[in-house]
């Protein structure tokens, strides 16, 4: 075969590669209604019981992180709780249900100790109400919203494999309220029992039985607070989505006594599967939970309509999160992907887990110092608004999109994440607010449907100026091409902190408009259009 012959098949091939490499999207914002509204601090992190001896696949990634022990001092923990200007800070997980509340005759008041007998091999711990205190300055210091996960299990008994039965004992949480009360401090929502759903995570109980207990704790709660300007909320039941026990449990407690459901998400598996990464990558595979938030959706609209749905804890990996996965760049590609699709279901709240601890804390666990997916988190809080848009996509699966109204400013911001980690997309962002059906139709991924559509929006076509026909870009990519680097770049800039642990600012590119949009293969980006028109946004 000669040269070139070798050289007209090349040339004949370039379109081709062209295409796959570089290929034109086109992502359309319907701006005129709103499909899901989140509330205002829908980002939201835990803080866990979990004690230093928490072990999985001989790892123990907990340390001092604990409620219990986690060193609240730290000027790296406060600045980074304050820089969200109200973060909410679910206190739960797996061992709240064996929590005893040191008020009046608990004595001793000891910690989770490693037995062969309890729930999940430790015993029950006790949070004095000293350690309560200083948790409670914390929160106040920084501006925290603060979510606390009940004990559910209290006074009841183990019937046989993971069920338990009997009336659960008020007394001590009825104590520990009052005392939280009498002290002023702010708790907005009291969460009843952790993963005792369904067949239950250790332990289960009845739903029938559980609802009951909603009406006695929602009793507790309007007695003690009815002097209170403010009334908590009660959410429950904190678990994984049971279609049947979470309907049941809707019909039992009825009207007006629980104002969200709450469920975990866990949909990477476990922390030690070699396939993490694929996972995080597979569009399909992450497609796979939608039908958790959807079915969940359709159960509050049947059985529940006066209450809202949550995520109270959204780890990804179970059991302590993924080792140099959870904590990595390449970990903000499913969590703004979840952030994104929770709140497309009309999910109120998505918590985190963790804030600090095990694998998956937005910050590490030894020296605080936020990992990458603080960073997506505290931009997501600042840019994305609570209303949220529908938005169609012209594109290979692989290119992610979500779009909200922008935070408490005019304009929308949109969020695109690549899966890909070959191709870089080209991004035509348009209006569908004036494009009639016909148009819609033709979409094709071609420079003519740009000029088709321009006269449709009012901040493309016209000459660019500095302060009205400007976007900011948000480029979010792994440092030196290495998706599980621990540190962040944005804008090509490495995200870091400084000396006494402030929180870097996160400025943005401002872009003219009508300039191409380019996100990069294994690369996240925000992008804020103040200008855009949606009237759902008015």
């Amino acid at each position: 075969m000669d040269f070139g012959f070798l050289l007209f098949l090349f040339i004949c091939t370039l379109p081709r590669i062209s295409a796959q490499v570089f290929p034109e999207a086109t992502v359309i914002v319907k701006g005129s209604s709103r499909t899901a509204e989140t509330d205002d601090n829908f980002v939201c992190a835990t803080i866990d019981w979990w004690p230093p001896e928490k072990c999985n696949y001989d790892q123990c990634p907990w340390g001092q992180s604990s409620i219990l022990n986690l060193d609240i001092n730290h000027p790296f923990l406060a600045k980074a709780i304050q820089a969200f200007n109200h973060l909410r800070i679910r206190l739960g997980g797996s061992l709240q249900d064996q929590v005893v509340y040191g008020v009046d005759n608990v004595d001793p008041c000891l910690p989770f100790m490693t037995v062969s007998n309890g729930l999940f091999g430790f015993s029950n711990g006790c949070l004095s109400m000293e350690r309560w205190g200083k948790l409670n300055d914390l929160f106040q210091r920084t501006g925290a919203i603060v979510t606390f996960g009940l004990n559910a299990l209290s006074g009841r008994s183990h019937i046989r494999r993971t069920i338990w039965g009997g009336a659960w004992n008020s007394t001590n949480a009825r104590d520990f309220i009052q005392y939280t009360i009498s002290k002023g401090y702010a708790v907005d929502s009291w969460e009843f029992g952790n993963e005792l759903s369904g067949h239950g995570i250790g332990a289960s109980v009845d739903a029938n039985l559980y609802g009951k207990d909603l009406i006695g704790l929602k009793s507790i709660l309007d007695d003690l607070c009815k002097k209170s300007n403010s009334q908590p909320l009660l959410l429950a039941p904190g678990g994984f989505f049971d279609q049947q026990w979470y309907a049941r449990l809707l019909q039992v407690s009825g009207r007006g006594v629980i104002s969200a459901l709450t469920h975990h998400i866990y949909n990477l598996g476990r922390g030690d599967d070699m396939h993490l990464l694929r996972k995080i990558l597979d569009p399909k595979y992450l497609d796979r939970v939608s039908d958790k938030y959807r079915d969940l959706q359709l159960t509050i609209q049947r059985h529940g309509p006066w209450a809202s749905a949550w995520v109270s804890e959204g780890g990804g990996v179970f059991n302590n999160g993924g080792h140099l996965i959870s904590n990595t760049f390449i970990n903000s590609i499913w969590y703004l992907d979840q952030l994104g699709m929770a709140a497309k279901y009309n999910t109120k709240v998505f918590c985190r887990q963790t804030l600090i601890g095990g694998n998956y804390g937005l910050l590490d666990t030894e020296t605080f110092i936020p990992n990458p997916d603080y960073y997506s988190a505290l931009l997501w809080h600042r840019l994305m608004g609570n209303a949220v848009l529908s938005v169609d996509i012209n594109a290979s699966s692989f290119l992610r999109a979500y779009a909200h109204c922008r935070k408490q400013k005019q304009g929308i911001s949109l969020l695109l994440i690549n899966l890909s980690n070959t191709t870089q997309f080209t991004i035509t962002i348009q209006n569908d607010m004036n494009i009639d059906l016909d148009e819609k139709i033709s979409i094709k991924k071609t420079k003519s449907f740009v000029r088709v559509i321009k006269r449709t929006v009012s901040w493309i076509g016209k000459k660019a100026s500095y302060d009205a026909e400007m976007r900011e870009e948000y480029h979010l990519m792994a440092k030196d091409g290495y998706h599980q680097s621990k540190t962040m770049l944005l804008n090509g800039t490495p995200l870091e902190i400084a000396e006494d642990g402030g929180i870097p600012p996160l400025n943005p590119s401002l872009v003219a408009v009508n300039s191409p949009l380019s996100v990069a293969p294994m690369s996240i980006v925000f992008v804020v259009l103040p200008k855009f028109e949606a009237r759902a946004c008015a």
